[in-house]
């Protein structure tokens, strides 16, 4: 048995020891949203480091937890800080929390994160609805023993993120009377921002927003045959579109000033899947 199949499996059979909730949609928190499972009707949660070989975030503000319970009817599961890969994990411990949510029962992945905007038509604030994504700056969470339990070998790309999905949160955004923006999301390693040229690559690639995060998740999702969605609130306009520093309060500050309308538009997203 492929060895990562082993650790996914006794990462699960030490959740399951703690908890038998079977989720529906698998929720990930990125910058801004960290408080929004403490306000779903909780079942149970389960710290990161009471699971057995699980990667634990190291990132300040992340809690480090599972929490399961209901948005709504609907069971979820919310990952309450993630793991990255400039935090020094290997790839196939970055999606190891995503793989764990679909084995867990989840059949929908919901991602979301800060991000830096590429495209000048962008704004501080903004929610961009993810309809692609690039990895080339970052290794594929697919490489090495292809794990056959979760995946076929050479999986389709084609569709990552469900047009479906996409159609559902432009009708949700609208109902809710919130603005949103679309486009693709390109992964760099982090944890530094990205520099004026990698900007211009990205733009030059197709990109409108940056991050650190996400799209090695989407396609770890993928591969499991998941449905797949994402938004990136913009948080500050990318180095060399911006005329001012970057760092990491000022990220912070814009994802805090929205997540109230962030959490409106994902509360209404999940009852609407």
């Amino acid at each position: 048995m492929n060895a990562m199949y082993k650790k996914l499996q006794s990462c699960l059979k030490s959740i399951r020891e703690k908890t038998d909730f079977v989720p529906e949609v698998g929720l990930v928190l990125g910058s801004g949203l960290g408080d929004y499972a403490d306000s779903i009707k909780q079942v149970a949660s389960v710290e990161y480091k009471d699971i057995e070989g699980f990667p634990v975030s190291t990132v300040k503000g992340h809690k480090g937890r599972f929490v399961f319970g209901y948005v709504g009817e609907v069971p979820v599961v919310i990952m309450q800080g993630r793991v990255h890969y400039y935090e020094g994990y290997a790839m196939t411990d970055v999606v190891l929390p995503v793989r764990l949510m679909g084995m867990m029962g989840a059949k929908k992945i919901f991602l979301t994160n800060a991000a830096g905007g590429v495209n000048e038509n962008f704004h501080a604030g903004d929610f961009m609805i993810i309809t692609d994504h690039i990895t080339t700056g970052v290794p594929s969470p697919l490489i090495g023993p292809n794990i056959e339990e979760l995946g076929t070998r050479f999986p389709d790309m084609s569709e990552v993120y469900s047009r479906r999905i996409i159609q559902v949160i432009k009708n949700c955004a609208e109902e809710c009377g919130i603005k949103t923006q679309e486009g693709v999301y390109v992964q760099f390693t982090g944890p530094n921002y990205e520099t004026p040229a990698e900007v211009r690559l990205a733009r030059i690639w197709g990109g409108d927003a940056v991050g650190m995060s996400t799209a090695c998740e989407a396609m770890a999702a993928k591969h499991m045959g998941l449905e797949v969605c994402g938004i990136s609130c913009i948080t500050n306009m990318a180095a060399g579109i911006s005329k001012t520093p970057l760092n990491h309060k000022e990220v912070q500050e814009i994802a805090d000033r929205v997540s109230k309308q962030f959490a409106e538009l994902v509360t209404k997203v999940i009852l609407s899947f």
